[in-house]
């Protein structure tokens, strides 16, 4: 692992986790806790199997990601986040808050994986009336739907299709992030294809307050 060899806060964080890849792993870890390497693979399309591996190594040793075997029947390794790695939370917050502005340009090229919304719902979306019966709205967009579901006045997201979700979004993932956190009318969305079915007072009840 190279060093800028700077005695400087930020300058020593990002001799550990300044190199590519690496928060991305992070975020998997994250998002999703305990991952097996195959899960984490998946997640970050793209990386390089050996490179995969390599930089697990560096945030082992670095202490921010350890092993663990998983339970029964299952027989294989999960990676998991540290404490000390777990307090790189609010970081890659700040970084997926002030890299918003950068996906209004999109290519149709670009991986996705649905729970990559999490960044964007927790920073974005609450549910405005939260002593109203929970609701759930499943959205349709990357290789496996998802859906919301309001908890105690937050919104979080889930794997999988809703039982008997309020709403339906359908459409890319730019039409469906935009559409989310209001940066993209609905009527607009419409008519570049995006597809929701319920009512639209089930996507009010979440979306961020018009300024």
């Amino acid at each position: 692992m190279r060093s800028y060899r700077q005695y400087c806060s930020l300058a020593r964080a990002l001799d550990v986790i300044g190199d590519r890849w690496t928060l991305l792993i992070v975020r998997e870890l994250l998002l999703r806790g305990a991952c097996r390497y195959t899960d984490l693979r998946d997640g970050l399309p793209g990386i390089a199997t050996n490179l995969l591996a390599d930089r697990l190594r560096e945030l082992e040793d670095a202490g921010l990601v350890m092993r663990e075997d998983a339970p029964p029947p299952i027989a294989a390794t999960l990676f998991r986040l540290t404490a000390r790695g777990e307090e790189l939370e609010s970081a890659l917050h700040a970084l997926a808050r002030w890299g918003i502005p950068l996906m209004a340009d999109d290519d149709a090229q670009d991986a996705f994986r649905g729970h990559w919304l999490t960044f964007p719902v927790d920073l974005y979306l609450a549910d405005r009336t939260p002593d109203r019966a929970p609701i759930t709205i499943e959205l349709r967009t990357g290789e496996e739907p998802m859906h919301l579901e309001t908890v105690d006045g937050a919104v979080k997201v889930r794997h999988g299709s809703a039982e008997r979700p309020a709403a339906v979004l359908t459409g890319t993932p730019r039409q469906v992030l935009g559409v989310l956190t209001g940066m993209l009318d609905l009527a607009d969305a419409r008519a570049g294809g995006l597809r929701y079915d319920g009512e639209e007072k089930a996507l009010r009840r979440i979306q961020p307050p018009s300024p």
